[in-house]
């Protein structure tokens, strides 16, 4: 199972927010984010800088302002978010030289590259759907 921090998973909801958002064209302001997902708004505010500063996302300033996708959701992956917010550090803490240290450092290189791969071919177009899907099965009483 992967492990995430509570900061990516929170980058990856403002991104699936504001790729549901993208057709309108409008921003989408981060205190409506932050409401519907019990976010603390200065870490999503943070959160958000981050991926602005990797032209993920742009801003809007004043009243109607907020933030929007810089590119069609299509065109951005979960790796994309991922990459951003973990980066792309090294996947194994052994500094150890051992037959058993390669071995493990082998495996967590190839978990990693598969992980990467799957989560590059996750586009944010396509878990907007999902989303949709969800919202609209849901029963409520």
């Amino acid at each position: 199972m992967m492990q995430l921090s509570a900061k990516t998973e929170y980058a990856c909801i403002a991104v699936l927010e504001l790729a549901a958002a993208y057709s309108s064209g409008e921003p989408l302001q981060v205190r409506k984010i932050a409401a519907a997902h019990q976010i603390p708004s200065g870490f999503l505010v943070q959160i958000l800088l981050q991926l602005k500063s990797a032209g993920l996302v742009h801003s809007t300033r004043g009243a109607a302002g907020g933030y929007r996708l810089a590119r069609a959701p299509r065109e951005i992956s979960v790796w994309d978010v991922i990459a951003v917010v973990e980066g792309e550090g090294r996947t194994s803490s052994i500094d150890s030289r051992s037959p058993a240290a390669q071995v493990l450092t082998h495996l967590w290189e190839k978990a990693a590259a598969d992980s990467r791969e799957f989560m590059t071919s996750i586009t944010f177009d396509r878990l907007a759907e999902q989303v949709r899907g969800v919202a609209h099965d849901m029963y409520y009483i």
